[in-house]
């Protein structure tokens, strides 16, 4: 049997390299490096496209720092929202194929979670900005699942304190790679969230990380803006889940 060709942006990436050890072993993976395929160049992408059968892909590659986005906005847009449309006009040429986006929860408001796939967007961050752009073209493609998510490695948590007062869904690196492995053989179509139950962050890393001291946000003095509550609402990713293990 022919195996689909999926190409992974970002495979150097954290979450890109965390699917990689899950494996996909009825897929012929393809790991472009930046040189072979550069997603800031139309050309770069046309040409990757044009000499290789691309079936499905799964885009990690994103310049994911709240904090150099903001250093460097321009690069951010280039990256996220416009390196994005590039390998979305380039796919939309093929015959249908499977794409799937990995956003943020930092689309939503972050102030009164959890959220609703349907609830409105209303980033507050550049990075979570540039992000949205990338989920509006990428509804362009017919065959498209838009993952909004946030996760962490639990074997390295490199912060000595975290907030009692900011909320989350985080989850392990490796959940989410199961997760996108899973939503990238369904059928779904259109946008989900995929997290664990709301919790806060400090609760959260303190079972990966016994040691670590609470804090407050009222403490916090840089300039990087915070979130209150990105919590997700995970009905719908619970549900599909549940239909996928056959449960």
């Amino acid at each position: 049997m022919h195996k689909k060709n999926l190409l992974i942006t970002g495979a150097s990436g954290k979450l890109g390299r965390a699917i990689l050890l899950k494996g996909i072993p009825d897929r012929n993976i393809l790991t472009p490096s930046h040189q072979e395929l550069d997603i800031t160049n139309k050309k770069s992408v046309e040409d990757y496209f044009n000499n290789h059968n691309i079936d499905e892909t799964i885009h990690c590659a994103a310049i994911a720092s709240v904090l150099k986005c903001e250093q460097d906005p321009n690069k951010a847009i280039l990256t996220n929202s416009i390196g994005t449309a590039h390998l979305i006009e380039a796919s939309s040429k093929k015959n249908s194929p499977r794409f799937i986006y990995i956003s943020t929860d930092y689309v939503y408001p972050c102030e009164n979670g959890p959220y609703k796939e349907t609830d409105r967007t209303s980033p507050f961050t550049l990075y979570a900005f540039t992000k949205l752009g990338g989920e509006l073209v990428t509804r362009s493609l017919k065959n498209h699942c838009i993952i909004r998510t946030s996760f962490f490695d639990p074997s390295n948590i490199p912060f000595d304190t975290a907030f009692t007062d900011s909320y989350c869904s985080k989850l392990p690196i490796y959940e989410v790679a199961e997760a996108v492995i899973k939503l990238l053989k369904s059928n779904f179509v259109g946008v989900i969230n995929v997290g664990g139950e709301r919790i806060s962050l400090y609760n959260l890393y303190k079972k990966y990380k016994p040691q670590i001291k609470p804090d407050s946000m009222l403490n916090t003095k840089d300039q990087i803006k915070r979130a209150k509550d990105s919590s997700l609402d995970i009905t719908l990713w619970k549900n599909l889940k549940g239909k996928l293990n056959g449960d």
